[in-house]
């Protein structure tokens, strides 16, 4: 959610509504599991995401500059592929491509959408398609060697 704020702060318009509705999705969908005790498990490596991603409201405020707070919560958000890169490498079958395909093209359409360019509005979908499209490259790859 903190992206998106900072988008609008940016001048991104509508192009940053669809980051907030995935924020705000993915809120939801870390919050229900929590809600209902279902994965009671809080790893070392939750805490250090959230201090990270906490962190960026202080940046922004000490700054007064939204743009740091997007590099910040680009860096977690690419540091959170890190397992899924490394899931896929020895069972690339598991992943589906066709989710990541899917967040390449939002991505692409959300930049498209943006009604201002700069580091701020552009850096986290253009990071996070890209993201997308090298995980279904290894994936593919991947699958093709397997297979042959």
């Amino acid at each position: 959610m903190v992206v998106f704020w900072a988008q609008l702060a940016g001048g991104a318009g509508t192009g940053a509504w669809s980051i907030g509705l995935s924020g705000a999705i993915a809120f939801c969908i870390c919050a229900l599991p929590y809600s209902r005790r279902t994965d009671p498990e809080i790893t070392r490596a939750d805490w250090i995401f959230l201090v990270a991603s906490l962190s960026v409201l202080l940046t922004w405020f000490l700054t007064s500059d939204a743009m740091w707070a997007v590099v910040i919560l680009t860096a977690v958000g690419l540091a959170d592929f890190a397992p899924t890169f490394r899931a896929a490498c020895p069972q690339p079958f598991r992943e589906q491509t066709t989710f990541f395909a899917l967040g390449a093209v939002r991505n692409v359409l959300v930049i498209l959408a943006l009604e201002h360019y700069s580091v701020t509005t552009v850096l986290f979908p253009l990071a996070g398609g890209v993201a997308c499209i090298a995980l279904v490259a290894l994936i593919s790859h991947r699958r093709w060697r397997l297979r042959g």
